[in-house]
């Protein structure tokens, strides 16, 4: 897979997230969140993020479980520009993220924050930090 997101500080360690025995899921996925706390790999944009997945799954395992960061700082790779300071989301590249220059996007759509500035392509220090605030931007 390409553009896994790359762990350079953690700041808090990964919590485990249920996921499906059949599914592989690469070190570093950006990971989306559905019901009940369970992580599949990002397919859209504007995806409810899970965070980051911590470590390789390999498909049929019999495993259930894989740690996903929720906190932390990661290099990442843009899909358009993003400015220092923008809040991040993914976009329908997995693996990338785009800013969020809109007021309609808010919650854990957000994943982070841009901490350098970038156009599509290129990598970038982002914040990992899932928005939980419930209001808008």
């Amino acid at each position: 897979m390409a553009n896994e997101a790359t762990l350079i500080y953690e700041t808090e360690i990964a919590i485990p997230f249920t996921v499906a025995n059949a599914t592989g899921i690469e070190k570093g996925a950006i990971l989306k969140m559905t019901d009940p706390m369970t992580a599949i790999i990002n397919s859209g944009a504007e995806d409810t993020i899970a965070g980051i997945c911590s470590s390789e799954k390999i498909a049929s395992d019999g495993i259930t479980k894989v740690g996903v960061y929720r906190r932390g700082i990661f290099k990442v790779t843009l899909s358009g520009s993003a400015t220092v300071g923008d809040p991040l989301t993914t976009d329908t590249s997995v693996n990338m993220v785009k800013a969020a220059l809109t007021n309609n996007i808010s919650g854990a759509k957000i994943i982070g924050y841009a901490l350098e500035t970038g156009t599509t392509g290129e990598t970038i220090l982002m914040e990992l930090n899932i928005h939980s605030n419930a209001g808008r931007l």
